[in-house]
């Protein structure tokens, strides 16, 4: 494949975002062009139409006759059949998280997708956040792991619970972080403002001992997107927000420490002197949804797969599904 032709689904506030993305990748590699759009609002269509000058398709069809590459942004109950078609005509796809709105239409796609030649990533974008980036020289073998997904009330994604629409994020990160399959999982939720579940905490417990604590709230009154990692000698402050990590390692060795790191202590623990080292670390100059697409176009052109597949996103999709179900269990009891 020579030239990427790219078509979009959905043209709402997050479509939005990945076309002005797609339009400065555009200028930036020869290797992509953006076709056109569709969106069942022909208002939204019209709009980027006029405003970036790119084709409105009047059908999902004609759209699919003249690309190669398909970026769906559309609501998730929507995600299913719109990808089955693409994969249907060869067509890669980036679909917006979560993948599909059941574990079952997951499994479908991924049972369809391994008949076709094609490739698939999911918009799992917080992993191309630059606080988890800095942390890939750095050995991450958890033992606890604490997250806090919290966000003011945005009626955007309530079509969905907070499990499918915050948290999953967090599932997904400690997923690729722990090396491990789940062992048990349990889980609370609150309905408050929506019919859906608003406030959930779950707490998932992996075969190789590590227990990741995961709270997720879209009724804040302020924003905090946290996990604190803690391993053997080494506690970890991921910050998505400000986009940075602290690592905070423990040094008995203080023979041949580095000059460049700053260092706390040293405190005393069974007779020994032990000092604290101290980074901060991000990485600079990097738009996150221009680097998950730019790592999906590449995985095209180089035949290689891609950084979040489809496999990864199902796990992440499967472990959702059995915490909301924990939690409406929960929220049934509440009730009664």
């Amino acid at each position: 494949m020579e030239t990427i032709n790219i078509g979009i689904l959905g043209c709402g506030h997050l479509g939005k975002y990945h076309i002005k993305n797609l339009l400065e990748l555009q200028k930036e590699r020869n290797d992509i062009k953006i076709i056109g759009v569709y969106d069942t609002n022909t208002e939204k269509s019209k709009y980027i139409n006029d405003n970036y000058g790119i084709e409105s398709y009047p059908d999902i069809e004609t759209l699919y006759k003249n690309i190669n590459t398909v970026i769906i942004v559309t609501p998730t109950i929507t995600h299913f059949e719109l990808t089955k078609r693409a994969i249907e005509k060869n067509i890669n796809c980036f679909i917006e998280k979560p993948i599909t709105n059941s574990v079952s239409e997951a499994y479908q796609l991924l049972e369809y997708a391994n008949t076709k030649n094609v490739k698939i990533q999911v918009g799992h974008i917080e992993r191309f956040n630059p606080a988890l980036l800095a942390l890939e020289k750095h050995t991450v073998n958890p033992l606890f792991i604490e997250s806090h997904r919290l966000s003011e009330f945005n009626p955007r994604g309530t079509d969905v619970s907070v499990i499918q629409d915050l948290m999953i994020h967090d599932i997904d990160i400690i997923l690729s972080l722990v090396n491990s399959k789940v062992d048990s999982v349990e889980a609370n939720g609150v309905a408050v403002i929506t019919n859906k579940i608003d406030i959930a905490n779950a707490r998932i417990k992996f075969k190789n001992g590590c227990v990741a604590n995961l709270t997720a709230s879209r009724i804040s009154q302020k924003k905090m997107r946290k996990m604190r990692i803690f391993q053997k000698n080494t506690y970890i402050s991921v910050d998505f927000l400000k986009n940075d990590s602290e690592i905070f390692d423990l040094i008995e060795n203080t023979d041949n420490i580095d000059k460049e790191k700053k260092y706390i202590g040293p405190i005393e623990y069974e007779n020994k002197k032990i000092l604290i080292s101290y980074e901060r670390k991000t990485v600079d100059d990097i738009n996150p949804m221009k680097y998950e697409l730019n790592k999906f176009f590449d995985s095209i052109l180089n035949d290689s797969k891609p950084e979040i597949d489809i496999e990864s996103a199902v796990l992440a999709v499967e472990l959702a599904d059995i915490i909301s179900k924990k939690a409406e269990s929960s929220l049934n009891q509440l009730a009664n």
